[in-house]
């Protein structure tokens, strides 16, 4: 019977990068996010790869919803293998006192609250078959703040303990737990950080070769093929000019090169 992975914020960017790559990998998915036509335009391209899928509809803020899609799971379903909570997002670079209110609630509640739903819902029952995997997708922000990003670090500094307090809970068992710490990642991330302004978002990856979705979703997919002895237990990935969440060295005319490089490769 194949392993089935379940996926939060699978509508696009990282969560979609992961489930081609778990379809392609041999897994059933279940897939999470919050708009319906998103979820089913994915569906037919990861049937095509051999992969059953089900679709759940819900905000990870909303844990009664969350609770209620879940618990709507054929029982064939309700053993999930892996779980990668992806589901995230960064609102605004003001400065911490000049900061919208709404933004701060939003990513607290998806980034952290959503998280441990998803590993509430979860993790028992992985816990009762001394079997699973966990999978965080944290980021670097975690490591330290930077100039506007305070709360969304702490969010993220907030992933990284919560990870590492559930793999402690977990030591007794079979279960694995990971947290993968992405550095830039063109996605529509910083689309949404900037409230849609589209310009604005495209100048975080000026000057730099980023990683894409497929380059997180390959450590992911790496870390829950690892043998059954080895634990991952974080990643810290970087695209390859970046050095830790502040550093990066732009350069326009070394990306153009990299980039006529990729695409002259087979």
């Amino acid at each position: 019977m194949k392993k089935i992975a379940l996926i939060t914020g699978a509508t696009s960017g990282i969560g979609r990068a992961c489930a081609q790559r778990f379809a392609m990998g041999g897994y059933n998915l279940i897939l999470t996010g919050r708009r319906q036509d998103k979820l089913e335009a994915l569906k037919p391209g990861l049937e095509a790869e051999g992969a059953m899928v089900k679709l759940l509809c819900f905000d990870v803020r909303d844990s009664e919803a969350a609770r209620s899609a879940v618990m709507s799971l054929p029982n064939e379903w309700h053993d999930v293998d892996v779980l990668i909570n992806n589901a995230g997002l960064a609102l605004g670079l003001e400065k911490e006192y000049e900061g919208n209110p709404e933004d701060w609630n939003t990513m607290i509640d998806t980034n952290i609250k959503g998280l441990l739903t998803m590993t509430r819902l979860i993790v028992p029952r992985m816990v009762k078959r001394n079997r699973g995997h966990v999978i965080n997708i944290g980021s670097v922000a975690g490591d330290a703040a930077y100039a506007g990003g305070g709360v969304y670090c702490a969010t993220k500094a907030a992933v990284k303990t919560i990870t590492d307090g559930l793999r402690i809970d977990v030591a007794h068992t079979c279960v694995r737990v990971t947290n993968i710490k992405p550095g830039l990642v063109e996605t529509h991330f910083s689309v949404t950080r900037f409230h849609g302004d589209a310009e604005r978002a495209e100048n975080v990856y000026k000057g730099i070769r980023p990683l894409t979705g497929d380059d997180i979703a390959d450590v992911a997919f790496y870390a829950a093929c690892a043998p059954e002895h080895v634990q991952i237990a974080e990643v810290l990935v970087l695209a390859t000019h970046q050095a830790n969440g502040t550093v990066i060295d732009r350069n326009p005319d070394r990306v153009e090169t990299s980039a006529s490089s990729a695409a002259d490769r087979p």
